[in-house]
C-alpha cells in the first residue's frame, strides 16, 4: 500500500501514533474491521434475497444498513485510533462490492438503466487499469480526493432511495427516452437524480485521478533520468593506454 510508511515503521522513524492513518497497525481484530466484514456479509445477503425476490423489505434493510456502515467503519477506526492495514486494503474493496451489488439489483428489477451500470463498472475498471500501470512508477495508490468520496456517498444514497422507491416524484418532461428516467415525464424515485449527480462527480474524479497519475509518472521518470545522469558522471572515465615502443 505505502512503501514509505512501511519503511518508516520498520526503521522506527515514524512520528505518528500507531493506529492513525499515517501509521496503520497490523491488527485485524478491531471494531472497525468487524464492521467492514459485516458490510460484506450484509451485501451478500441483500443480493441473494433481492434477486430471488424473497423478503424484499428485509433485503432492502440489509442494503441500507450496509451502506451506513460504509461511513461508520472509517469514523470508528479514526476515533478509536485503530486504523489498520487490513482496513485500508479491505474497505475500498467492500465499497466497490456494495456499489456493484446495488447496481446489479437495480438493473435486474428494471429500476436502473443499463447504461448507468455500464458506466459505474466501466469507470472502476478503467481506474483499476490505470492504477496497475501506475504501479510501475509509484507503489503507493493515488490519494482519495473529496469529490470522489462525495460521488460514492451520492451513489449509495441514490441507490438506497431507488431500492426503497422513495420519495416518488414526477419526472421532468424533457424527452420521451425510456433509458433516461427522471427526464421523460414519468414518476420516478428522487434517488435517480442523486445518481446522475454522482455520475458527473465520478467522471470529474476519474479525470482528476488520471491527471495526478500522469503527473506522478512524469515526475518519477524525470527523477530517474536525473539519477542516471548523476551516476554516469560519477563513473571514472577510462584512460586510453599508450603502447610502448
Amino acid at each position: 500500500m505505502a512503501p514509505d510508511v512501511v519503511r518508516a515503521q520498520s526503521e522506527g522513524t515514524t512520528q505518528h501514533p500507531v493506529g492513525t492513518p499515517e501509521n496503520p497497525s497490523d491488527k485485524i481484530l478491531t471494531l472497525a474491521n468487524f464492521i467492514t466484514v459485516c458490510r460484506f456479509i450484509l451485501t451478500m445477503a441483500f443480493l441473494v434475497l433481492f434477486i430471488n425476490r424473497s423478503h424484499r423489505h428485509l433485503a432492502l434493510t440489509f442494503y441500507v444498513i450496509a451502506a451506513i456502515t460504509d461511513f461508520l467503519d472509517g469514523w470508528v477506526a479514526r476515533a478509536t485510533q485503530t486504523v489498520s492495514w487490513f482496513g485500508k486494503v479491505s474497505d475500498p474493496i467492500m465499497d466497490r462490492v456494495l456499489l456493484f451489488t446495488g447496481v446489479l439489483g437495480l438493473v435486474v428489477t428494471g429500476d436502473l438503466p443499463l447504461w448507468v451500470a455500464i458506466f459505474v463498472v466501466g469507470r472502476d475498471l478503467i481506474l483499476l487499469g490505470g492504477n496497475i500501470y501506475l504501479r510501475q512508477f509509484w507503489k503507493r495508490p493515488v490519494d482519495v480526493i473529496f469529490i470522489g468520496k462525495l460521488a460514492t456517498a451520492l451513489f449509495m444514497t441514490g441507490f438506497c432511495l431507488l431500492l426503497l422507491d422513495i420519495p416518488q416524484v414526477m419526472g421532468l418532461p424533457l424527452t420521451n427516452w425510456s433509458w433516461l428516467p427522471g427526464f421523460n415525464g414519468k414518476p420516478v424515485s428522487a434517488g435517480i437524480y442523486l445518481v446522475y449527480i454522482a455520475i458527473v462527480f465520478s467522471t470529474i474524479t476519474a479525470v482528476t485521478y488520471y491527471k495526478q497519475g500522469f503527473a506522478i509518472k512524469d515526475e518519477v521518470l524525470a527523477q530517474r533520468a536525473a539519477e542516471a545522469e548523476v551516476q554516469a558522471k560519477a563513473q571514472p572515465t577510462a584512460q586510453p593506454q599508450v603502447e610502448g615502443r
